[in-house]
């Protein structure tokens, strides 16, 4: 089974039964055993059946479970994701998510106004996808509860303006992360020249503004907004009388600073790397979690001395937001786990061998077909940064020599499908962490935001055919902004027809 279709059964199995059964664990979990029944079929063979079962149960726990939660990257994520919890506790118990809220309230007048805030705020922060899912959760949260918007909806928002904005942010962990995968050429350069054709990327933030002045909602979604008001759950009103605004703004601000700092002080600036050459170089996991870390101990020296609370309520903070946090932690685990199967099956050498042999008549479909490869690849490991290591080598070999704007289209495609899989995936760790930070069911998250995702897929896909003969951005993006526009136009009007 190595290196066939059968290394992509697992993770097809673990999504299909997650968006089936509306049971994200067990789904998960079937999933990985598949994965190791797949592995183990020649012990089986040799050992007999009760050898094959060993082998199944060893290299799920062994090379699976255990591997994922001892891997350095792995656990830096998960410190960071218990401190960021952490943080959001203290904010809260502190009264400044409430005094921000309120204050919000008072400048926000409709829902229209609340999602843009929340879209903006995602904008700006694009230093990595992991800390915007959790930061704009934490800060927005209040706003949008008030407001009325569904805890789907500002999941799909959080997570449209997270790896979407990262992969067309020169100063950001994925550009680092790209980079790093162009061999023989300037890295850096081909990602910023490839940022006009990132079409999944920018045809992602023209359709949130445009659903949300449009005021228009299809699919499972509109269920959701609809019912919102059984849904919102007012958590974020202790002690709203002591906090004030800057009791969540001045943390806010430290943390993002902090993680700033530690990302490239991981790239050596330090040493005498360039800004930009340390963000290129740096270790997002290792630099999230050192920047977390001194951005929670400032905010408890900052609470205290503003007599907000003392050293005992900060300390208390801590188990809650590690409790807030163990569902994410707990789906992320198994989803790397997962992604360690396919790993041992060779789902990655399956898919470079089938693009290789194929890439050559391909031509100018190519940008649409890698497009389509990257979407379908990343949604079923779950990881949009091994997709580019998968794809755009292969890329850069075949049009290095030939053709050098067909292989900057090819490489954007790439980076599109990448990050359109990741977004759909229920068991991307960016889909998990923007449920997470949305305080929102998982499962709900991801069956809420699939037709708004594939909507824009689907208009991707169509522009990467234009720009792979035409050769040009202009035509394709303004094709492309027309088409949603002019599509949610029409939704609305059948809609209001309908009512």
């Amino acid at each position: 089974m190595y290196a066939t279709f059968w290394s992509l059964v697992p993770p097809i199995i673990a999504i299909l039964l997650a968006l089936i059964t509306k049971e994200v664990y067990s789904s998960l979990f079937i999933g990985i055993m598949v994965g190791g029944i797949f592995y183990a079929v020649p012990t089986f063979g040799e050992a007999g059946f009760f050898g094959g079962v060993e082998s199944t149960v060893l290299h799920i726990f062994e090379d699976g479970i255990v591997a994922s939660l001892s891997d350095s990257w792995n656990v830096g994520i998960l410190v960071f994701l218990v401190i960021l919890g952490a943080m959001v506790a203290l904010m809260n118990k502190a009264g400044g998510s409430a005094a921000f809220g309120a204050a919000m309230s008072k400048r926000i007048k409709t829902k229209a106004g609340a999602q843009l805030a929340t879209v903006l705020l995602g904008v700006l922060i694009f230093i990595d996808d992991y800390f915007n899912c959790l930061t704009v959760g934490s800060v927005m949260r209040p706003v949008t509860d008030k407001h009325k918007v569904s805890r789907e909806k500002l999941a799909y928002l959080i997570d449209a303006t997270a790896a979407p904005v990262c992969i067309i942010a020169p100063i950001s962990s994925w550009a680092a992360a790209v980079t790093g995968f162009v061999d023989g050429e300037d890295g850096f350069s081909l990602f910023l020249k490839a940022i006009p054709y990132n079409y999944y990327a920018l045809f992602t933030i023209v359709f949130m503004i445009a659903l949300i002045l449009f005021k228009v909602d299809y699919g499972p979604m509109k269920e959701k907004e609809t019912f919102i008001e059984a849904q919102i759950q007012e958590k974020e009103t202790q002690n709203p009388g002591k906090g004030k605004v800057i009791d969540l703004v001045f943390p806010i601000l430290v943390l993002i600073l902090c993680c700033v700092v530690g990302m490239v002080y991981t790239g050596g600036i330090f040493e005498g790397a360039s800004f930009k050459d340390a963000f290129a170089n740096s270790d997002a996991s290792v630099g999230l979690m050192l920047g977390s870390f001194f951005g929670i101990v400032i905010t408890i020296i900052y609470y205290m001395c503003r007599r907000l609370m003392n050293l005992q309520e900060c300390m208390e903070c801590l188990p809650e937001g590690f409790k807030a946090m163990v569902p994410a932690i707990l789906i992320l685990t198994f989803a790397w786990t997962l992604k360690a199967m396919t790993d041992s099956l060779g789902a990655k050498e399956f898919v470079a061998t089938a693009m290789e042999s194929s890439a050559a008549g391909l031509v100018n479909m190519l940008p649409a077909i890698i497009f389509v490869v990257a979407c379908f690849l990343a949604f079923a490991t779950g990881t949009s940064w091994g997709t580019f290591g998968i794809l755009i080598p292969i890329v850069v070999n075949v049009f290095q020599n030939s053709d050098p704007t067909l292989m900057i289209i090819s490489i954007s495609a790439c980076m599109a499908g990448a990050v359109c899989g990741d977004h759909c995936s229920p068991i991307s760790d960016t889909t998990i962490m923007a449920s997470a930070g949305a305080d929102c069911k998982h499962v709900n998250h991801v069956s809420t935001q699939l037709p708004y995702a594939m909507t824009v897929a689907a208009v991707s896909f169509v522009m990467y055919i234009v720009a792979g003969f035409t050769k040009s951005t202009v035509y394709s993006l303004i094709l492309g902004i027309i088409g949603i526009v002019v599509g949610l136009y029409l939704v609305k009007k059948r809609s209001a027809e309908a009512e």
